[in-house]
């Protein structure tokens, strides 16, 4: 089970450093996002985000070789994953690229979810 918890946050983590490639720049940025970043001052808090996410996603790869820090992990993860998913599901109407992130992020909850539920399993064992 410790090695299926490790599994799923590392799924998870990758999901989470994908957008760090956004820190290259405005034309990643569009790749990614699919919009037409122009603004320097939104290019400035878009790299800002990728590098965030980059550290949330390491964050996760190391917590899953830490089970001491897995419990902050599920905490952020959550936070992370349904804050995003219920912000686009609230607006909608969001473009292909954003609906593959949504699509992203439904795999991140799922590994969340299993990840958390046999890191509890293995607590009420012992």
């Amino acid at each position: 089970m410790r090695y299926l918890i490790s599994a799923m946050l590392i799924v998870v983590g990758i999901i989470h450093l994908l957008p760090f490639a956004g820190v290259l720049g405005s034309e990643k940025l569009s790749a990614l996002y699919g919009l037409s970043i122009n603004d320097p001052n939104l290019v400035i808090l878009m790299r800002h985000r990728a590098v965030l996410f980059g550290l949330l996603g390491a964050f996760f790869v190391f917590a899953a070789f830490r089970p001491a820090f897995q419990p902050l992990a599920f905490i952020a993860g959550f936070i992370s994953v349904v804050s995003f998913l219920w912000l686009a599901w609230s607006t909608g109407n969001y473009n292909a690229q954003i609906a593959r992130v949504f699509t992203a992020d439904i795999i991140a909850l799922i590994c969340l979810i299993i990840a958390t539920a046999c890191y509890l399993f293995i607590q009420n064992k012992r």
